[in-house]
């Protein structure tokens, strides 16, 4: 058991002392637990990170507009506005180095689904297709049928190893789940789980929340977590033993993702990237999104609260937006600018701050949940690395394709379920069009196995279908 006298001597030197005022109340087991919370603080590190935070907090009312440019041509490369030779030779390019092992595919999947009213990890949801498919069972589909298709390419058989990143109440539930089904298809040894980072909840004086007599208030460090936690938790080492080379990130609640999509693998290689973003043009000026800029020289994504309307509004003489570049949480890495910034840059990153309601132990030992906000929250963001790249790129996808994020309940009718499916069915539907069939009515699915982006498709030409269609056998069964 570490001493009281100097476990207390170290919080005094932090001016975070007033986090042992309990343990005389306490039995051994909190004690215990409590030890172990503040074991897991970096305590020298503690005070620069509030400091960081309240410059942050103070910094998030500018506007940037004065500082800003636009994403010049040559780092940006749309999808609707190149031949489809060039996307041939991108995607080519991606699919062999997926047979040959060089690719991974991070999954932010910390999240849960509260505002969908799902008690479960957002993984989980299924938004009502025929198939009653979960995102995760979509994205893992997509996996095994990316890996046959760089097999019938290069012949070659490639494994794509799926680093799944949980939060700390989403983890067991995630394990279990894919346990109980049998790892979606895939091997248990090609799916990794590992657990994103916490940090404390500060008061606005900057002493750390007691949420209970024995407990710290902590909160999840955000999905830019993801730098520390693949150093701290052995990915990093996985990947070089595996030799993989380059990494697709992405969040898990976007139901048309593209997961290790192939033409942007092979885009990113021929551009020599080491760290790239998807984006998809903005819809109006006043889209609340963020987007990909650069500020004072440096990557970054801006906040749409960052730019005044009119710097919004600008457009160029083809009459697009000329901040138009809308982040989707979308991203490219190599492995060694993963390991670059597990080393080097992660401590330099921006920390972002929230004011929230945080439930606290009162002086009488009492748990109070606030009515106003009390205290801070710091998060890291994913995107808060491109500032440290040699050399990135950006991809405009078409949103339709790529983009249909699920976050709220059906009552908000926009990210939810509801457009979830409508716009995956939509997007089947023009796959089969596409290739010569027809279709009455909306309700198509296509099962990843039939196809990962429109290909192998070519039995449904010059046939008539009607709705609901659930296209869920590879078509070289003749089945439809």
């Amino acid at each position: 058991m570490i001493d009281y006298r100097d476990l207390h001597e170290r919080l005094v030197q932090v001016g975070q002392e007033h986090l042992l005022k309990f343990w005389s109340e306490l039995n051994e087991n909190e004690r215990e637990q409590l030890i172990h919370d503040i074991e897991e603080l970096d305590l020298n590190e503690l005070k620069l990170y509030f400091d960081r935070a309240t410059i942050s907090l103070n910094q998030n009312a500018l506007k940037l507009d004065d500082c800003l440019q636009p994403i010049p041509d040559h780092s940006l490369i749309s999808i609707n506005r190149t031949s489809e030779e060039q996307l041939s030779a991108y995607r080519e390019q991606g699919l062999k180095q997926i047979s040959e092992g060089h690719v991974a595919v991070l999954l932010m999947a910390g999240g849960q689904g509260t505002r969908l009213g799902f008690a479960n990890p957002k993984g989980m949801f299924n938004v009502g297709l025929q198939s009653n498919k979960t995102l995760f069972c979509i994205q893992a589909e997509r996996i095994l049928r990316l890996q046959e298709l760089a097999a019938e390419i290069t012949g070659k058989k490639g494994i794509i190893t799926w680093y799944i990143m949980t939060s700390e109440h989403t983890i067991k539930p995630t394990y279990d789940y894919f346990t109980a089904n049998n790892y979606l298809g895939l091997q248990k040894e090609n799916v990794i789980f590992f657990e994103q980072g916490s940090l404390p909840c500060f008061e606005f004086d900057g002493k750390i929340i007691l949420d209970q007599k024995h407990r710290i208030a902590r909160a999840p460090d955000g999905n830019g977590g993801i730098y520390r936690a693949l150093k701290q938790q052995g990915i990093l080492d996985d990947m070089e033993k595996k030799g993989i080379l380059y990494l697709h990130a992405h969040s898990v609640d976007n139901i048309l993702t593209k997961v290790a999509d192939p033409v942007f693998i092979g885009y990113c290689m021929q551009a020599n990237a080491d760290c790239a973003a998807k984006v998809v043009e903005k819809s109006a000026a006043n889209e609340a999104v963020g987007v990909v800029a650069i500020v004072d020289g440096k990557y970054q994504v801006v906040e749409y609260s960052e730019i005044s309307t009119k710097t919004a509004e600008l457009r160029n003489a083809d009459g697009r937006l000329t901040f138009s570049a809308g982040n989707i949480c979308n991203h490219f890495f190599t492995a060694e600018f993963l390991r670059k910034v597990g080393n080097i840059y992660e401590r330099e990153l921006k920390l972002h701050v929230a004011k929230k309601k945080i439930p606290f132990v009162d002086n009488s030992g009492k748990r109070i949940t606030p009515e106003k906000p009390n205290g801070i929250k710091i998060e890291k963001f994913v995107f808060d690395v491109f500032q440290f790249a040699e050399n990135f790129v950006a991809m405009e996808v078409p949103r339709d394709e790529e983009f249909s994020a699920l976050k709220n309940s059906d009552s908000a009718g926009k990210d939810c379920p509801s457009t979830a499916r409508a716009d995956l069915h939509r997007l089947h539907k023009k796959y089969i069009e596409a290739a010569g069939g027809v279709v009455h009515g909306d309700q198509c699915e296509i099962s990843p196995y039939v196809s990962y982006a429109g290909e192998n498709l070519s039995i449904v030409k010059g046939k008539s279908f009607t709705t609901p269609l659930h296209l869920s056998y590879p078509l070289s069964s003749g089945k439809i």
